[in-house]
């Protein structure tokens, strides 16, 4: 225990210097190239690693509390990172069972990761038992390395809201807490199998035979390691498969997002980071969601305005899309009802530019301006958007990416095969 606590102050030590020369070199690039501010800082946090890596997505899907240059900047925020030898992974397994032969535990393990991301990587694996599984292993140091970027995080905000109280960003400290709650839980895979369970549970409750999660092994997962059954086939990134393979491709991610839809309501949380890497198109027809680190809390209510609010947009009724903003947000002032109604009509009759089809046949870039712009827009009522509400704004954008490619000619949110709301029982009765 000692020896542990010896080597955690010693990472955080030499975290603290290898912050300090990175920003550094930052500030030295700054005096000289004279790079933009979003830039600049985007750089240096993927420099920076993990943490700020995940800071920088906190900053990309949350455009109700940064400037739209940042919020820009930031979707380009990597998360893919050089693996680490298999020794690494070996020495994590080993001390996560320890007291146990590996080999009672896994007949073989592939040294070649499937997957290497800032926090973890993916190896395949077959268990003594015989099936075939994934083990996500958390990279040495990781939670050492998590805290000790937190911490002078949170110190720093402090200071900068003592030394400029009138900051335009008043709650960063705040901020940082809630980054902190949030990525403490991504490198706690017990709290990732719950997430798992819990979406195969609404997966078993709703009959749903066109998609699935892979089965979690609990009694070789701990809070470190993640054993998964291993799902075979292609990610829809690969499109050029995806419409080889699939009569419909269209279909394919119909059946997605009809699965995800309904998830929004039954489900504890809803899987928040589903870019086409974490879908799969499985080799006997289903659809495999996979990765469930990130997830978001919504309110049924909020998605439920949410629905209307789209509604309203396709009719061009902006006395109901301001009535929905209100439920989708949250206020501490009065709001004139009618002004944000006019704010609205003048937005997007600039962006419409008369047709209301054109907003659902614009580019994934022009939605995510459009994003910004509602956000904008309830900013100067005092509408604050919460987190997850941006979280479910950009797995839409992330579906409308997939749709263009994979069915170019299909108007996805006319499509008939849609199912935004879903009639089903409350979540209550099949939760853990």
């Amino acid at each position: 225990m000692k020896k542990n606590m010896l080597l955690d102050g010693l990472r955080s030590i030499a975290r603290i210097g290898e912050t300090a020369v990175i920003a550094a070199k930052a500030g030295i690039r700054y005096a000289a190239e004279k790079p933009s501010n979003a830039k600049l800082m985007r750089e240096t946090f993927e420099s920076l690693g993990s943490t700020y890596i995940k800071l920088g997505q906190f900053i990309a899907s949350t455009p109700s509390l940064f400037p739209r240059e940042y919020v820009e900047e930031f979707q380009g925020c990597l998360d893919q990172t050089p693996s680490l030898p298999f020794s690494y992974v070996e020495q994590v397994l080993q001390e996560e069972f320890a007291g146990r032969d590996l080999t009672e535990i896994f007949a073989s393990i592939e040294p070649t990761p499937l997957a290497s991301a800032s926090i973890a990587q993916v190896h395949a694996a077959k268990l003594v038992s015989g099936e075939d599984v994934v083990i996500k292993v958390q990279k040495p140091g990781v939670e050492t390395i998590l805290y000790t970027d937190l911490n002078v995080l949170h110190w720093a905000t402090k200071l900068l809201e003592k030394a400029v109280p009138k900051v335009k960003f008043a709650s960063l400290a705040d901020i940082v807490e809630e980054i902190k709650l949030r990525m403490v839980r991504e490198v706690d895979f017990i709290e990732e199998a719950k997430n798992i369970d819990d979406f195969r549970d609404y997966l078993n409750a709703t009959q749903n035979q066109v998609a699935t999660a892979p089965r979690v092994y609990h009694q070789f997962s701990t809070r470190r390691v993640l054993t998964m059954q291993r799902l075979y086939g292609v990610p829809l990134t690969d499109f050029d498969v995806v419409r080889d393979v699939a009569k419909d491709p269209s279909q394919v991610l119909i059946a997605a997002m009809n699965t995800w839809f309904g998830s929004l309501m039954l489900c504890q949380s809803f899987h928040a980071d589903l870019h086409a890497g974490n879908l799969m198109l499985l080799d006997d027809g289903r659809i495999g969601f996979i990765d469930f680190g990130i997830v978001g809390q919504l309110n049924p209510e909020v998605w439920s305005a949410c629905i209307q609010f789209m509604d309203a947009l396709q009719k061009t009724d902006y006395a109901a899309m301001a009535q929905n903003m209100l439920k989708m947000g949250m206020t501490d002032r009065a709001v004139d009802v009618t002004r944000l109604t006019a704010d609205l009509e003048r937005l997007f009759n600039g962006v419409l530019l008369g047709d209301p089809q054109q907003l659902l046949n614009s580019k994934p870039n022009d939605l995510n301006d459009i994003m910004l712009d509602i956000v904008a827009v309830g900013e100067r009522h005092g509408i604050r958007f919460p987190r997850d509400f941006a979280l479910l704004f950009k797995q839409m954008l992330y579906f409308d990416r997939f749709m263009r490619v994979l069915a170019p000619y299909t108007d996805i949110y006319a499509d008939q095969r849609l199912q935004l709301l879903q009639n089903f029982e409350p979540a209550q009765q099949f939760k853990h």
